[in-house]
């Protein structure tokens, strides 16, 4: 099955579904939105990693930033921070290039590597994308973090694009339905920056919207 353009999903919001479904709905589906630190500081990272002017080769590397990705197969579309080519007789010609050249993504993050997945699963969601536009094999990328400014490669397994697959399928079916899941209060809560519209603590049944319409009845 190819999903139709008007029906694919943002890239990004893999990450946010992998860190909370509730996050990625209020985001996605309801349009909520609020920043914090965390978010402002990542933000300014990522207006350098997709800076589209800035394209450079050396030898047999070529970094490309900002590149706009998308897969028909799995409804979804984004741009990728760094995607760095590198020759190899695997891969694929380029326009403008000799040779043939292999796909690597760079994810730009701030912080520091996680104890979950969810920066993984961006990532290789790129992988996808790139592979299906390009006709390429995309075995490894690496997430860049901006506390340790290193970057820690991530190898494409079997198992890590099953998950990918997975859940673009739930956030699917979830967008179509509109449906924004409950509150499951844990730990990660409160370095959310959207803890002040989700409640957490108030909000275990009524979607925000629902909270939100209703405070605004009772001030009117």
């Amino acid at each position: 099955m190819n999903w139709a353009k008007e029906d694919f999903l943002q890239l990004s919001g893999l990450q946010h579904f992998a860190f909370c479904r509730r996050q990625w709905a209020l985001i996605h589906i309801e349009a909520q939105w609020a920043d914090n630190f965390r978010t402002v500081d990542g933000s300014l990272m990522h207006q350098n990693a997709h800076d589209e002017a800035l394209r450079q080769k050396r030898g047999g590397l070529l970094t490309v930033r900002g590149l706009a990705v998308h897969s028909a197969g799995l409804g979804v579309s984004g741009k990728c921070d760094v995607v760095e080519f590198r020759q190899d007789p695997a891969g694929v010609p380029l326009r403008g290039q000799e040779g043939r050249w292999l796909p690597y993504p760079v994810e730009y993050k701030r912080g520091q590597p996680k104890a979950h997945d969810a920066d993984e699963l961006q990532l290789c969601g790129q992988a996808l994308c790139l592979e299906e536009m390009l006709g390429c094999a995309v075995p490894e990328g690496a997430l860049y973090y901006g506390e340790t400014r290193r970057r820690k490669p991530v190898e494409f397994t079997a198992g890590l694009r099953g998950q990918v697959q997975a859940s673009l399928a739930e956030m699917h079916t979830l967008y179509q339905r509109r449906h924004t899941p409950k509150v499951r209060p844990t730990k990660a809560c409160g370095a959310c920056s959207l803890k002040e519209l989700c409640l957490p603590k108030l909000m275990r049944a009524r979607p925000v919207a629902e909270y939100l319409a209703g405070a605004l009845e009772e001030l009117g």
